[in-house]
């Protein structure tokens, strides 16, 4: 059968989720050009191509899984052992831990995902582990992505389980031709049946035998089965006679055969005929939908699961548009206290506590990008002591230089934390002993007998319990004391900054110990005893501990704690019966002193020559054991096959070895990683399994195949192979999940073994991590937009500084519109006017840069106005420009505030559907905004140029024109929509 593509009519159809591939022939076809490597995108209309860099959009879902109630017993002793997964369109990306034996278990686990946003759900699969059969499903919570779009602040509290309905677990598409063919009696309906991808696992094999029901009109036909597929192929062509006025939907069923038991459901679309015959013909990927006619379970019967997710589209441009934005962020950081504008100090001031810890990341992120991380911590413990009065209260708040140091110990210590922490960590989950000094919470029950006759008493528990504490707190302050040149020389000189300015601050000899408590109230209180106590959410360890292990970890952490705090009285009379531990902890603050002695002497010289050195080796991204198999000609692949190694992952490469300190051998360059991607069950026996798909230096494509432990073990390898290999050339938008055995592929039974792929790629698809590579654009983004978001209280903070004690004239316009003067800059500002305001906080060097920097990023209007004045509307002008007041002049006439959006102005939704590439902006930029800068400095002499985007602020009574390239690119009438002005 031959096929013919068509141009698709818009018509109004179930939407489908992707494009139609080329159709096959039975000769051998060309293969496509290299720019459609996905069979799976549907091209838009031709026409001329943009040049310059687009704009991505971004997606990223923060999820914290807190803790669940009620949960039903599955287990014969009345109780379960719950955890988590979590889908993202029926893809498990995350799998939290299992807490054993409890209907009310507590998880505290946080995840950020990157996706795809044209993502559609995200759901909450509560199971019960079973050691010896399959896990059993308890219930689930499903979030679709318009439901968190509905939530701004994103959704948090507590959702109902429901019920989980195998006709419902549906997911994959269909791929569908159907057009109207006109004939000399009656009309017919043709319905051709192309292929499918991803569809659901029915069988125990991880496959299913697939085969389609289409029904019309009292009619059903058939398409043969595909046995042991996912990725089935029919080719099968069915017509139905199409009558007049039929009000019966077409209805496309995609079932599972099964010998012996019935049929199961893999998902269906149903279309609209009369549509369809107004259509005439449509052709394309559908998204299979779930069968929702049966009745619901009444939900609040299997339990809650207490949630918070949030979704982040981020539209992120060139690295060109935030240049001026960083440039003056760095400025300010590099003038330090000195900078007339103290910008950091206002981002601090209108930073609500819920966002601090977001906004202090991002700073510290962009700063670390530029080299700059060291300075801006230095400007933020400035800021600090500066407004501190009592050395007792020093970096106890959480202000921005306490959350902007956790962060930066996180991003830039962690593999220094794992080195000093992990074996002591690693020990206390393997030696499981009972752990106990309150004397009113032993329990001498639970520890045993010490002989085959006496049980020991609670004396002996407690000796034995403090004698387990002090050699781990012993063992642990010794590495650490002999961890010096193993911290990172930026952390070095970040806590060489920190005890110089404390030491500065307060420098009488009765707060000696106050520099070393300032160190280690980062060192130790926030950073080393958190992850003592949660060891898994720093990567520690791969799951939670018991409830006696639990318990050693905290009297551990308690221990670092009073050390860290250098065995002040306060911290002693707290807990008395801590103090056996306190020759250990007495001699723990000596061996601290000494070791942050040592880690702040740090010279310039050295750190330069430590980062140079660094820079030099590769940066190594993950390191662990994997299983590896590597497919050589013909014959089956079988799971014994898999070899393990010790695999390291850096920026150049992927390389193993037999053992961690055995010599390493390159596996891949990076360069020549064209894709990393699971591979489905059926094909090893494991759902545990990813492949990497390169080309040797020969040019040949070739593909390694390794498997992993587990679920998150997957997930975190697939995304640091994704992140570090984003930027490379040739990425594959197709793939095979499947493994090509014998003559054909396992997963489409496709016998060319060149054949693009039957499945979709999901490189943008990853895992947030500590040691992520640093992505400047989002974070400048995630600046732009926090600044925006905060546009009120800055113009406020400006007005209240910049007005002073007088208060300027309110006017009322038409329409109850406000009219006011502009308020002339804070400061000179470059304008040549004279400062105003309190000294010691001048603004004017920085508020009106601040949007000058940002003009960049203000989306162009679709039309131009034609009033004589620029209207400020409410919040409504796009962008951060409208933080700056405008220039001030003797000339400059009233601007008035409509309570109305005018109609000029493009909406962020608008803007990002309508403008693919900055090259809109760019030419507005440079064909309006230049000419209107021009006339207006001509008409203004006492103002200079660099306005911070204000081009309307012109003479009374003077009409910009329209100009000629404006009305070519864009739509007439644009003094239709122009909104009215107040002529004073």
């Amino acid at each position: 059968m031959k096929w013919e593509r068509f141009v698709r009519p818009r018509a109004y159809l179930p939407g489908p989720v992707g494009p139609a591939p080329p159709a096959p022939s039975p000769a051998p076809a060309r293969p496509p050009p290299a720019a459609a490597l996905d069979p799976g995108v549907r091209l838009p209309r031709a026409r001329t191509p943009r040049r310059g860099p687009t704009m991505a959009k971004r997606s990223s879902l923060f999820i914290r899984i807190v803790e669940g109630k009620n949960l039903p017993a599955k287990d014969i002793t009345g109780s379960s052992d719950p955890y988590c997964i979590v889908k993202v369109d029926h893809e498990p990306i995350i799998r939290t831990a299992t807490v054993w034996k409890t209907l009310c278990p507590f998880w505290g686990e946080e995840y950020q995902v990157h996706l795809l946003p044209t993502f559609h759900s995200v759901a909450f699969y509560v199971m019960d582990e079973d050691a010896l059969s399959r896990d059993d499903v308890i219930g689930k919570v499903c979030l679709t992505r318009d439901t968190l779009a509905t939530h701004p602040k994103g959704f948090s509290g507590w959702a109902h389980l429901t019920e989980v309905d195998p006709d419902e677990e549906v997911q994959g598409e269909i791929h569908l031709r159907l057009e109207v063919v006109l004939g000399t009696r009656a009309c017919r309906l043709r319905c051709s049946v192309l292929e499918a991808r991803d569809l659901a696992p029915k069988d125990r094999n991880g496959a299913s035998d697939p085969f389609v029901r289409v029904r019309y009109n009292g009619r059903t036909q058939e398409t043969s089965i595909v046995k042991k597929s996912r990725y089935p192929r029919w080719n099968e062509t069915f017509e139905f006679e199409l009558e007049e006025g039929a009000a019966e939907a077409l209805c496309v069923e995609a079932w599972d055969w099964d010998l012996v038991s019935r049929n199961d459901f893999l998902g269906k679309v149903v279309f609209n005929v009369q549509r369809l015959r107004a259509a005439q013909q449509e052709e394309g990927w559908f998204r299979l939908q779930p069968d929702q006619s049966k009745s619901r379970r009444e939900e609040g019967n299997l339990g809650s699961l207490q949630l918070e997710v949030r979704l982040r589209d981020e539209m992120v441009l060139p690295s060109g548009c935030y240049q001026p934005l960083v440039q003056l962020l760095c400025h300010e950081v590099k003038l330090g206290t000195q900078s007339p504008g103290q910008l950091i100090l206002l981002i601090e001031e209108t930073t609500s506590t819920e966002c601090r810890q977001d906004v202090a990341t991002t700073l510290l992120k962009l700063f670390l990008g530029q080299g700059l991380a060291k300075d801006f911590l230095d400007l933020l413990f400035q800021l600090e002591l500066g407004r501190t009065s009592e050395a007792n209260t020093l970096f106890r708040s959480n202000s921005l230089a306490s959350k902007s140091m956790e962060s930066f110990l996180k991003v830039a210590g962690m593999r220094y934390l794992h080195g000093v922490l992990g074996p002591i960590i690693d020990r206390v989950f393997e030696e499981k002993k009972y752990v106990e000094l309150d004397p009113s919470k032993v329990e001498v029950k639970d520890v045993g007998c010490s002989g085959l006759h006496r049980p020991q008493t609670e004396a002996e528990v407690l000796e034995q319990s403090a004698q387990t504490l002090r050699a781990h707190l012993g063992a642990l302050l010794s590495s650490l004391s002999r961890s010096v040149r193993a911290c990172p020389a930026v952390v070095r000189a970040t806590f060489r900054q920190l005890f110089r300015r404390v030491r500065e601050r307060f420098p009488s000899a009765q707060d000696e110990n106050v520099p070393f408590i300032a160190v280690t109230s980062f060192l130790c209180l926030r950073f080393i005893s958190p992850a003592i106590m949660a060891p898994k959410l720093f990567h520690l360890r791969e799951r939670h501990a018991d409830a006696r292990t639990s318990r050693t970890l905290l009297l551990l952490a308690k221990a670092v704690q009073n050390v860290g705090n250098m065995d002040t009285p306060a911290s002693r009379a707290k807990e008395a019966w801590m103090e056996p531990l306190q020759p250990t902890v007495r001699q723990g603050v000596a061996q601290l002193k000494d070791f942050i002695t040592k880690l702040v002497d740090i010279q310039e010289k050295e750190e330069l020559d430590l980062q140079r050195a660094l820079s030099l080796q590769a940066p190594l991204v993950k390191e662990g054991p994997l299983f590896i198999h590597r497919t050589k000609g013909k014959g089956p692949l079988m799971s014994s096959s898999f070899k393990k190694l010790h695999f390291s992952l850096t920026t150049e490469a992927l390389s193993f070895a037999k053992t961690p300190s055995s010599k390493k051998s390159t596996l891949i360059k990076l360069a020549h990683i064209r894709a990393a991607e699971k591979v489905e069950e059926k094909s090893f026996g494991s759902s545990h399994v990813m492949q990497v798909i390169y080309t040797d230096d020969a040019g040949r494509s070739q593909t390694a195949y390794l498997q992993c432990k587990c679920v998150n073990e997957l997930n975190q390898w697939l995304s640091a192979l994704r992140k570090v290999s984003i930027n490379n050339t040739g990425l594959l938008g197709s793939y095979h999940p499947g493994v090509f055995r014998g003559d054909k592929w396992s997963c489409c039974h496709q016998r060319d073994k060149t054949d693009l792929g039957c499945d979709k790629t999901r490189s943008r698809v990853t895992l947030q991590e500590w040691n992520d590579p640093l992505d400047h654009d989002l974070e400048a983004q995630l600046i732009y937009r926090h600044l925006l978001g905060v546009e009120a209280t800055l113009r406020e903070k400006h007005r209240q500084l910049s007005a002073g004690p007088e208060a300027g004239p309110v006017l009322t316009g038409p329409g109850g519109g406000r009219c006011f003067p502009p308020e002339p800059p804070f400061g000179d500002g470059g304008w040549g006017l004279p400062p105003r305001g309190p000294p010691a906080f001048q603004t004017g060097a920085t508020l009106p840069a601040l949007p000058s920097s940002c003009i960049c990023l203000q989306p162009p209007r679709t039309q131009w106005p034609s009033c004589s004045r620029y209207c400020r509307t409410s919040g409504r002008p796009i962008g951060p420009a409208q933080l700056a007041p405008p220039p001030w002049s003797p000339a400059t006439s009233w601007s008035c505030r409509h309570e109305a959006a005018p109609h000029n102005m493009l909406s962020p939704a608008r803007f990002q559907a309508e403008l693919p590439t900055t090259q809109d902006a760019a030419f507005f930029l440079e064909a309006t905004w230049k000419k209107e800068r021009d006339r207006r400095d001509s008409c203004l002499p006492s103002v200079q140029a660099g306005t911070g985007g204000h081009p309307l602020h012109l003479p009374r009574d003077s009409t910009p024109p329209l100009p000629q390239d404006r009305q070519a690119c864009y739509s007439s009438g644009a003094g239709a929509d122009a909104p009215d002005v107040l002529r004073v």
